[in-house]
C-alpha cells in the first residue's frame, strides 16, 4: 500500500487537542442545563450492618427537595448484574447475590446506597439527605480476603459459606504433579497484588431527561460504550425496549474500566426523571468516587516453580485468593479467570495449574481496572522468574533465556489455553538491555553506595492477550461537500479515537484527516457498538474502519468509472480525487457525492470478527535508587521496547505506553487502598489519604518499538492501550527487590514498597544480621 500523508505509521497533531486546549470540551457537567434537578445518594456510614429507615418525612417537607427514593419505591426495578459467565471447579454457574439499586435491610460496605433524594440544588439535597432517620445494627465486618476464608470469619452473604463465591481451576493438575515429581529443585513466592481506587480526572456523572409523550429516556454519561450500558438498563434493571433509552456519551475524562459499568446512580436518575418530568443531573464528588466506583486488583498468590537441573521450568502452580469485595461486580468473576489464562507469559512452561477462590469481604466491589487481569498475571510470573534469579544464581536474563518461547515455535498454546501467534521475546529483552545500559549496572550501584543510597535494575518480559472478542462495526458515508463522516460504537476515554480512526480511513481516501468527522457515544445515530475496553478498539474497530474504507473507495470509483466512461481498473485515487490513470481526467470526491443517484450508494458498512485475541508484548526495564534513611525509592531510568505488531500513530502510541506506565509506577510505589480492620471504614478516602503518582515521580522514559505484525488480526496490529500497566509493576518491583538483595540481602517486600515499608524491611534486615 502506497504511504499516505495521514495514513497509518505518521503522527499528525491529535484532532482532539485544540478544542480541549481552549476549553471546548463537553463533558457531563457541562451539559447540565439551566433549571435541572440535582440528586444525591444517601450513603451507609457502617460496613455491615441492618438497618431500617424510619422517616423520611422531614426530608421530604425540607425546602427545594422534590422527591425522596428508599428500595420501597424501586418495585419492578431489577438488580446491578453480574454479566460474565466463567466455568467453576464444580460445574456450576456463578449466581450472583442481589446487588439492590438501594439496599433494602443490610448495607454491606461502607459508602452502599440506601436513598436518593432530588432536590432544586446539590446543597438541599445533602441537607435532606441528613434529615432522614435511619436505625442501624452494625455487625462485625471482614475487610481481609484472606481473613475472610478463615473459620469463624463473619458471614457476609449467609448463601454463600465462607464467604467464598466460587472456585475455578485452570491447567492440568496431574501433568503438574508429574512435573513436580522429577524437578530437581522448586523456588516458591507469595505476593499482594493491591487493591487499587480507579482514579480518573473526570468523576463519573449522568444526566437523564424524560420524554412522557414516547415514554422514553435520554441519558447523558461518561462511559466506555453507550451500547452496553443501553442494554443493561433496558434488559436488565428496567425490562423494557432498548429504543426506549437513548444513551449520549460526549468527552470523557479518562475510564481505565470503571465506567464500563452499570452503578446505581444511573437508574436512580432515570427513575426521578420519569416521576418528576423534569432532567435529572448526578455528579459525582471525589469522595464518593473512593466508596462508590468499583476499586481494582487485590489478590493473594502462591506460585511454585517446578525446575531442571539448568533452570528450566517444568511446571507451575498457582494458588490466588482474590478480593471480590461486597458484591460481584459487572465483569468481577471474570478479571482473575482472564488474568490466569496468561500466567504462562512469555515461557515455554509444560505444565501449570492454577487454583482461584473468590471471596467476599466488606469493602467496594472489585472489577476491570486497565490491564483487568493480565497485570496480576504477569506480576505474579515475572516476579517469580526473578525469584528463580536469586535462588538458582543465574542472571535475571539467562532464567528468561533459557525459558523463552522461541519465534520458531509459534503458533504456541500454552497450558492454560492461549495459543500465542507470534513474537521475538529475546529480540525485544535484548535491545532493551542493551539501551538500559544493563551491563554496567554495577558501576552505578558503585556510585550510589558513594552517596549513601542502593541502586537496583529489574526487568519484566510480558505478554497480554486483548484486542478480542465480539465484532466491531464502522459506517461511512461521503458527504456532499467531499468530507467523510465515520460511525463507530466504541468511545473514547482521552485515547485519541478520533485521529486514529480518521488515518485509518485517509489511508485509503488519501483525504486530510480533519475532513473526517468521527461519531461515537449516541445510541440514536449508531446501530451497534461493543465500546472500548481490552485495548480493542484500533485491533477490532480500526479493523471495521480499514474494511468500511476500502468499501467506500471502490464505490467512489464505480460512481467515477460510470461518470467518466472508463474501467474501474483505470482509476487512482489521490488527494481527494479520482483520477484516470496518467491522465489529467479526474473527479473530485465532491463532484462524485452529487452525481445524480450517488447519494444512496456512498454509505458503507466495514465490520471485523477477530479469530484470536492479539497478543502484544515487551521488556520493560526501570532503574531505582533506596535512600536507606528514609526508604524513598526514585525511579531514576525506564526503558521499553514493546512488540505491537503494527504501528498506527507513533505519538498516541507513546503516549499510551507512558501513562500506563504512570499507573504502574504509582501502583508499585505509592497506591494503597486501607481498610481499617476493626470498623470496615475505609482509610484511604481522599488524596490526603491516597497517594497518586506526580510528575516527579517519574523520570523521562525510552520507549522503542520492535514490532512482529499479529498473524491474526486483519492490519497486523496488537492492542497497546493497557500494555504499559502491564510491565510496570513488575520491572519496578524487581528493581527494588534488586536494590535491596544486592545490599542487605532481602529477596521479598510487597507492593507498594512505600518509604514506611522500603525502610522498615531494611531495619528488619539489618536487625537480622546483627542477631546472626
Amino acid at each position: 500500500m502506497t504511504p499516505t500523508k495521514f495514513g497509518m505509521g505518521q503522527a499528525p497533531t491529535r484532532l482532539e487537542d485544540a478544542p480541549l486546549i481552549k476549553g471546548e470540551g463537553r463533558y457531563v457537567a457541562d451539559l447540565v442545563p439551566e433549571g435541572a434537578l440535582v440528586g444525591y445518594v444517601l450513603r451507609a456510614p457502617y460496613a455491615f450492618a441492618d438497618f431500617t429507615i424510619t422517616d423520611t418525612s422531614a426530608a421530604r417537607a425540607m425546602k427545594g427537595v422534590k422527591a425522596v427514593f428508599t428500595a420501597d419505591d424501586l418495585e419492578g426495578i431489577g438488580h446491578l448484574p453480574l454479566m460474565s459467565v466463567v466455568p467453576t471447579k464444580s460445574g456450576k454457574p456463578i449466581v450472583a447475590p442481589p446487588w439492590e439499586v438501594l439496599c433494602s435491610k443490610t448495607v454491606r460496605h461502607g459508602g452502599d446506597g440506601i436513598a436518593f433524594v432530588v432536590a432544586d440544588t446539590l446543597e438541599r439535597a445533602k441537607d435532606a439527605a441528613e434529615a432522614i432517620q435511619v436505625d442501624y445494627s452494625p455487625r462485625d465486618p471482614v475487610v481481609d480476603a484472606v481473613d475472610a476464608l478463615k473459620p469463624g470469619a463473619p458471614q457476609i452473604w449467609p448463601e454463600y459459606s465462607g464467604n467464598v463465591a466460587a472456585e475455578v481451576e485452570l491447567g492440568n493438575a496431574e501433568a503438574t504433579e508429574k512435573a513436580f515429581a522429577k524437578a530437581a529443585r522448586t523456588v516458591s513466592l507469595t505476593i499482594v497484588n493491591n487493591r487499587l481506587v480507579t482514579n480518573y480526572m473526570e468523576t463519573r456523572g449522568c444526566l437523564v431527561e424524560y420524554d412522557t409523550k414516547a415514554k422514553s429516556f435520554t441519558l447523558t454519561m461518561g462511559s466506555q460504550g453507550s451500547h452496553g450500558v443501553q442494554a443493561i438498563l433496558a434488559d436488565k434493571i428496567f425490562r423494557i425496549p432498548k429504543e426506549r433509552i437513548r444513551v449520549i456519551t460526549p468527552d470523557v475524562g479518562g475510564g481505565f474500566g470503571t465506567k464500563t459499568f452499570m452503578f446505581r446512580e444511573y437508574p436512580l436518575c432515570m427513575l426521578a426523571a420519569r416521576k418528576l418530568k423534569k432532567p435529572v443531573a448526578w455528579v459525582q464528588e471525589r469522595a464518593e468516587h473512593f466508596m462508590a466506583c468499583s476499586q481494582g486488583r487485590d489478590n493473594v498468590s502462591t506460585a511454585t516453580a517446578a525446575l531442571d537441573k539448568r533452570g528450566r521450568v517444568l511446571g507451575v502452580k498457582v494458588e490466588t485468593v482474590a478480593d471480590m469485595g461486597a458484591y460481584l461486580s459487572q465483569y468481577s468473576t471474570f478479571i482473575p479467570y482472564v488474568g490466569a489464562l496468561m500466567l504462562a507469559g512469555v515461557y515455554a512452561i509444560p505444565a501449570i495449574h492454577v487454583s482461584l477462590t473468590y471471596a467476599f469481604t466488606n469493602t467496594v466491589p472489585v472489577d476491570a481496572y486497565r490491564g483487568a487481569g493480565r497485570p496480576e498475571a504477569a506480576y505474579l510470573i515475572e516476579r517469580l522468574m526473578d525469584r528463580i534469579a536469586i535462588e538458582t544464581g543465574l542472571t535475571p536474563a539467562e532464567v528468561r533465556r533459557r525459558n523463552f518461547i522461541r519465534p520458531d515455535q509459534f503458533p504456541w498454546k500454552t497450558p492454560v489455553g492461549r495459543t500465542y501467534d507470534s513474537g521475538e521475546f529475546d529480540g525485544h529483552m535484548t535491545r532493551a538491555m542493551e539501551v538500559a545500559g544493563w551491563d554496567t549496572i554495577k558501576d552505578r550501584v558503585k556510585a550510589a553506595k558513594k552517596q549513601g543510597r542502593v541502586r537496583g535494575i529489574g526487568m519484566a518480559t510480558y505478554i497480554e492477550a486483548c484486542g478480542g472478542g465480539n465484532p466491531e462495526n464502522a459506517w461511512m458515508t461521503l458527504e456532499k461537500d467531499g468530507g467523510v463522516t465515520l460511525k463507530i460504537g466504541t468511545q473514547s476515554n482521552g485515547q485519541g479515537h478520533k485521529t486514529a480512526y480518521a488515518q485509518l480511513a485517509s489511508q485509503h481516501l488519501d483525504i486530510p484527516i480533519e475532513k473526517i468527522t468521527v461519531i461515537q457515544g449516541d445510541t440514536a445515530l449508531i446501530p451497534t457498538g461493543t465500546g472500548t475496553g481490552g485495548s480493542r478498539s484500533l485491533p477490532v474497530g480500526g479493523a471495521a474502519v480499514d474494511v468500511g474504507a476500502r468499501k467506500l473507495v471502490d464505490v467512489i470509483k464505480e460512481l467515477a468509472a460510470a461518470e467518466m466512461e472508463v474501467g474501474v481498473g483505470d482509476l487512482e485515487i489521490a488527494g481527494g480525487t479520482v483520477r484516470v490513470v496518467g491522465t489529467d481526467k479526474a473527479l473530485t470526491y465532491q463532484a462524485v457525492a452529487n452525481l445524480p443517484g450517488a447519494e444512496d450508494k456512498l454509505s458503507t458498512h466495514g465490520t471485523w470478527t477477530p479469530p484470536e485475541p492479539t497478543f502484544p508484548n515487551g521488556t520493560h526495564i526501570a532503574e531505582v535508587e533506596i535512600d536507606p534513611e528514609t526508604g524513598r525509592t526514585e525511579v531514576v531510568a525506564y526503558t521499553v521496547v514493546d512488540d505491537f505488531g503494527v504501528t498506527i500513530n507513533p505519538v498516541l502510541l507513546a503516549g499510551q505506553i507512558h501513562g500506563g506506565i504512570v499507573q504502574g509506577i504509582g501502583q508499585a510505589l505509592l497506591e494503597r487502598t486501607v481498610y481499617d480492620k476493626d470498623s470496615g471504614q475505609l482509610l484511604t478516602a481522599s488524596f490526603m489519604d491516597y497517594a497518586m503518582p506526580r510528575a516527579d515521580h517519574v523520570p523521562n522514559f525510552h520507549f522503542e518499538t520492535r514490532n512482529v505484525p499479529c498473524v491474526t488480526n486483519l492490519l497486523g496490529i496488537k492492542g497497546a492501550g493497557e500494555a504499559g500497566t502491564i510491565g510496570a509493576c513488575p520491572a519496578v518491583m524487581n528493581a527494588v527487590v534488586d536494590a535491596l538483595w544486592r545490599a542487605y540481602g532481602i529477596r521479598e517486600i510487597d507492593m507498594p514498597a512505600t518509604p514506611e515499608r522500603v525502610w522498615q524491611t531494611i531495619q528488619n534486615a539489618v536487625a537480622a544480621r546483627k542477631a546472626a
